[in-house]
């Protein structure tokens, strides 16, 4: 698939860079705070936040859709407002909710939609598009005609059709199968690995596990994290050792209490906390004391932090 746009002129930045916006709405509504943002050339970067967190006014903003209140949008090195048909060029944007001409069948659908951002016909690019969202079979169908998950590949397809550097996928997963899910997630590999950037915003928090590179976290329209997605799991995974007693304990004995222990409300459970990757000796020192105790054990689990549960965790501290 051929993955720059139409008129393209190389140039060497950012793809997308954002610097000091805010967004005010009439009535002094704040949907968006002080957000400064670079993403670069082919990584897949995930946007995460709770609903009204401001993550789609941030991306209408930068495709466009949305006028900003104060601050810079660069898209490859365009600025948004005053080259906004260059800028415009470089972005192909799959909208949350699913809007196109019912009546108008797949093919003739993806071909206009090349044509309104004056790229000239190119049926062998319409061809390879529809061949890789399996949409081919059905390039002959009316919108109206298809299941919930072909609309959403067909709102793909046009977002593809004049050749974007740039995509946006705004909730990308909402209202399909799993299965689905999964070939969406592979068609967003095979376009990285064709160098075009992708910024998805999900509720699947699952999704920006498995693809991205990098995270941010969005909250009350503050960017509050941006971090590799493994360096974040590094500095804010944690793992837990869960140890199922023989005999429930009245209190925790004095000789554990400089570990990060809980005992649960029966007190037949022990939580251990650690870091994800930290030496593990505590977990040696923690069965020791046990033994000494002459408390015993019947089961133990462990388990590591999700990006769910660091996601969860950072919302809940910037509230």
């Amino acid at each position: 698939m051929a993955v720059l746009p139409c008129r393209e002129e190389i140039r060497v930045h950012p793809d997308i860079s954002v610097q000091g916006l805010n967004k005010i709405y009439e009535g002094g509504e704040q949907a968006l705070t002080d957000v400064h943002l670079d993403i670069h050339r082919g990584e897949i970067f995930a946007l995460l936040g709770p609903n009204g967190a401001g993550k789609t006014t941030l991306i209408n903003i930068i495709c466009g859709l949305v006028n900003l209140s104060n601050g810079r949008v660069l898209a490859n090195g365009y600025d948004i407002i005053r080259e906004y048909r260059e800028a415009r060029s470089q972005i192909g944007l799959v909208p949350q909710e699913l809007h196109t001409d019912a009546f108008e069948r797949v093919w003739d659908t993806v071909s206009f939609s090349r044509g309104l951002f004056g790229c000239p016909p190119n049926p062998a690019h319409i061809e390879r598009v529809l061949r890789d969202l399996s949409l081919w079979n059905k390039r002959n169908t009316r919108i109206m005609d298809l299941s919930g998950g072909m609309k959403r590949r067909v709102m793909i397809a046009k977002a593809l059709s004049h050749e974007p550097r740039i995509l946006f996928l705004d909730e990308p997963s909402a209202g399909v199968d799993v299965e689905l899910r999964r070939e969406m997630w592979e068609m967003v590999r095979r376009l990285r690995e064709n160098g075009v950037t992708i910024i998805l915003t999900t509720h699947y928090i699952e999704e920006a596990e498995e693809m991205a590179d990098r995270v941010g976290v969005i909250s009350q329209g503050e960017l509050i994290l941006v971090e590799e997605k493994e360096a974040l799991m590094r500095k804010l995974g944690k793992k837990e050792l869960r140890l199922h007693l023989q005999t429930p304990l009245d209190t925790l004995p004095e000789s554990l209490a400089d570990l990060e222990l809980t005992l649960s409300e029966t007190g037949d459970e022990l939580v251990y906390s650690f870091d994800a990757h930290a030496d593990e000796s505590g977990i040696t020192t923690l069965l020791k004391r046990l033994g000494e105790q002459n408390i015993d054990y019947r089961d133990l689990q462990t388990r590591e932090s999700s990006l769910e549960d660091i996601f969860v965790n950072l919302v809940r501290a910037n509230p």
